[in-house]
């Protein structure tokens, strides 16, 4: 049943990212990522009530609470870290940091979470790894800033690490807590952290600006990310984050659908070879 939960988080995922490709066109990333955790936040709790878990916060161990928290913590981090770099990097170059995360949480499940290290699960795990640095693509366009220096480089690895922190912290908080509950806990503690991001860069004026158009798919794609953060925490509780974790990436499959449906975007022949990779890789990971 956890796998049906964790292709799930991917298909969420995935209509995620084109959801809020189409409404970040003039609003800035920050705020949207703020304004669009309000909804998965009211989702996540709203949730919580039709499942009838309220009645268990009292019965939160404070481990569990801890445990919940530093992930809400870690993933705030590596938000903040990821747009840093962003914002003094290259972006060809730091998204290929941040997209190890996936190969680095399969890693530390593995090491950590003593969740098995075979020579086939070793295998997989490189075959996704290669998948993701054929995905990189170098637009022809990309310039170089020689005067960037190198301190994007140390925002891209935090923001890859604390990514990775992230399910570990997550799978480890969510075995002691009802899964809807403990999401909706976790999610709270990252709407702390998207607004303090906001406040950080001085865009909280920018709110009351957002375009009623943008809104709406803002919020579609708050609602996709709850549902998505739910099944994933979901498929966390009863299934290895080794095998989770690369299945929730499966969502890069649903994204490049919906691309070329909706924006006509192709994948060249590099890219496609990757993604096969990647799915190859993944698919290995939960049957070996």
């Amino acid at each position: 049943m956890w796998i049906l939960f964790a292709v799930g988080s991917a298909f969420f995922a995935g209509v995620t990212s084109i959801l809020a490709k189409c409404g970040i066109e003039r609003t800035d990333s920050n705020v949207a990522t703020a304004v669009r955790t309000i909804v998965v936040m009211l989702f996540s709790w709203l949730m919580v009530f039709v499942s009838g878990s309220q009645n268990g916060i009292m019965e939160v161990e404070g481990r569990t609470l801890l445990f919940l928290v530093l992930s809400g913590l870690a993933t705030g981090a590596s938000w903040l870290c990821y747009f840093r770099a962003l914002q003094i990097g290259n972006i060809n170059k730091v998204v290929p940091i941040d997209k190890s995360s996936t190969v680095l949480t399969i890693l530390l499940a593995l090491i950590f979470l003593r969740e098995g290290i075979t020579w086939t699960k070793g295998i997989a795990v490189a075959v996704i790894a290669l998948g993701i640095l054929l995905m990189i693509q170098k637009k022809e366009n990309a310039e170089e800033n020689p005067e960037q220096g190198r301190g994007w480089l140390l925002y891209a690895v935090l923001s890859a690490v604390f990514a990775s922190l992230t399910a570990i912290l997550g799978k480890i908080g969510i075995s002691g807590v009802e899964s809807n509950l403990g999401t909706a806990i976790r999610t709270t503690v990252v709407l702390l952290m998207a607004w303090m991001m906001v406040f950080i860069t001085g865009k909280q004026k920018e709110v009351s600006e957002i375009r009623k158009k943008e809104l709406v798919f803002i919020c579609c794609s708050g609602l996709a990310t709850g549902a998505s953060w739910l099944c994933y925490y979901r498929a966390l509780q009863d299934g290895p984050a080794s095998v989770v974790v690369p299945i929730d990436k499966l969502s890069i499959l649903v994204t490049v659908a919906f691309s070329y449906v909706v924006f006509h975007e192709k994948l060249d022949r590099k890219s496609a070879v990757g993604l096969l990779f990647l799915t190859a890789g993944t698919v290995a990971m939960a049957f070996l």
